[in-house]
């Protein structure tokens, strides 16, 4: 009689639990031991060799594979990761998208990014910068007081198109890596076969939730996204105190914007059966109407988060959730697009209400300024002069010996007075480049408005490093949040080959 060999049951992907990532309240240094407290309470998951850690902050994931079974510390590469993820979110390997993280031959602390080309199938290392970042560590750990093979990451959310802002999604992306080693001698994957097929990865929900002083938070409205509501002055602009994990300076707001609620007030108001609420906005020199909006959010179930949807009644009543309920975007009062906004001051209001016989009674209200403003800054490249003549666009121009060079007038101009950052910079030859002139927002500046027809450099010329083609390119930044991160940029450029 036959008999099945080598026979596996997995667990389907469905009903295998997520690696929930927790808050990074501190940037985590992976220079200092996994035992040193910045991974104290981190989203754990364990594997066959070991434990998965996750922390995030806004803009980075910190993982750690603590890979107890390695206890050989073998020098060099001779012990390796693989690290990769569905950048796409569709649970299949898309060529020139997914990503896989591994070490540069040779430099053991240098991480390496390649993309997927399809099952089992990479391009070579990609040339292009990254704040992504690897150490390993050889020591102890929460796991095992045997000294073991560790590896940390610091990889930028940017890099997996994982963004905390997203209006209507969770953040979260799909996940496996692979762990070898030498001493003893094991090549561990997790899950297995991932690298050929993506329905086995596994999901990796971060976090959206800081931990917010409660001294900070409004009484009522406690923050937008990540900027607690007590740092809007009455202009509406935003401004945090050093140190805190989102730095903003006299920043407006923009974007799709998340009220989020007083945790203890919203509690409190919850069990006193006050459920109810509505909100208003009020523009420049107008009165207060309705602010209707729909928008969704993630309940954790015990096991994943499901899809909730959210929305004003007939008449403008949104009901308020069960505060101790886990959802991606905690105390979630309201999620608006501000798009369509004209740029100036903004009231909005939110009244809670409590029905008293067939009478819907106010019971707390609270009214914040907003400075919406979504234009975004201009950038012009008014004109490229070599001595007394305009270079136009695709020229090739001979440039003589210094002081010979060439000479710039910019704008860079944002009328609201929100401009952050303003960029010019020549690309050429294989991924270099040349900085030609920044300028960056300090408060001293007030509300900045940047510059119009600026000549570059104010005095002599600039040279080119070598005979090309050169791309020159204007950026500025503007000095908008949506209360997670910066939005608003606008670049521009002009392409010319010059010749030494």
């Amino acid at each position: 009689m036959a008999k099945l060999k080598n026979l596996t049951i997995t667990t389907p992907l469905l009903f295998a639990f997520p690696l929930k990532s927790e808050w990074a309240i501190n940037p985590i240094d992976l220079n200092a031991p996994l035992n040193s407290g910045d991974w104290e309470n981190a989203g754990s998951l364990k594997f066959t060799r070991g434990f998965v850690l996750a922390k995030n902050d806004a803009r980075f994931l910190y993982l750690a594979l603590d890979v107890v079974d390695d206890t050989g510390n073998d020098p060099s590469t001779n012990d390796y990761f693989w690290l990769s993820f569905d950048t796409n979110r569709d649970r299949a390997i898309t060529a020139n998208q997914d990503i896989n993280y591994g070490l540069y031959p040779g430099k053991p602390n240098k991480l390496g990014i390649q993309k997927y080309l399809g099952p089992g199938k990479w391009t070579g290392l990609l040339s292009d910068p990254s704040d992504s970042e690897v150490v390993q560590e050889f020591g102890p750990s929460p796991n095992s007081s045997t000294s073991h093979r560790i590896w940390k990451f610091r990889i930028d959310l940017k890099e997996i198109n994982v963004a905390l802002s997203w209006p209507l999604s969770t953040p979260y992306t799909y996940f496996g890596f692979r762990v070898r080693s030498s001493r003893p001698a094991f090549t561990t994957d997790f899950p297995g076969n991932f690298y050929r097929d993506f329905t086995k990865l596994r999901q990796l929900i971060l976090s959206r939730k800081p931990v917010i002083s409660p001294s900070l938070l409004g009484p009522l409205i406690g923050s937008v996204g990540f900027i607690p509501t007590t740092k809007i002055d009455a202009t509406g602009r935003a401004t945090t105190d050093p140190g805190y994990f989102l730095k903003v300076d006299n920043a407006a707001f923009g974007g799709t914007l998340n009220l989020i609620g007083n945790r203890n007030k919203l509690q409190n108001l919850y069990n006193a059966n006050v459920r109810k609420y509505r909100v208003e906005i009020a523009g420049p020199g107008a009165s207060f109407s309705r602010l209707i909006s729909n928008w969704s959010n993630y309940r954790w179930n015990g096991s994943t988060y499901l899809l909730e949807s959210f929305s004003a009644s007939s008449l403008g009543f949104y009901e308020l959730p069960n505060p101790t309920s886990d959802y991606s975007i905690d105390d979630l009062l309201i999620q608006f697009p501000t798009t369509a906004l004209l740029p100036g001051l903004y009231q909005i209001k939110v009244t809670f209400y409590k029905r008293v016989g067939f009478i819907d009674q106010p019971q707390d209200s609270q009214t914040i300024r907003l400075l919406i403003d979504n234009h975004l800054p201009s950038t012009i490249i008014e004109s490229i002069r070599h001595g007394s003549n305009e270079v136009s666009a695709c020229a090739i121009e001979n440039i003589g010996a210094a002081p010979d060079g060439l000479n710039f007038r910019l704008t860079a101009n944002d009328p609201e007075g929100n401009l952050r950052a303003v960029s010019f910079y020549a690309t050429y030859g294989d991924n270099q480049s040349a900085t030609i002139f920044n300028e960056t927002y300090t408060p001293s500046m007030g509300n900045w408005q940047g510059f119009v027809n600026r000549s570059i450099p104010p005095t002599g010329n600039w040279r080119p490093p070598q005979s090309c083609a050169y791309s020159f390119v204007l950026v500025a930044w503007a000095r908008t949040t949506n209360g997670y991160n910066w939005v608003g940029k606008n670049p521009t450029h002009r392409n010319l080959t010059l010749l030494l």
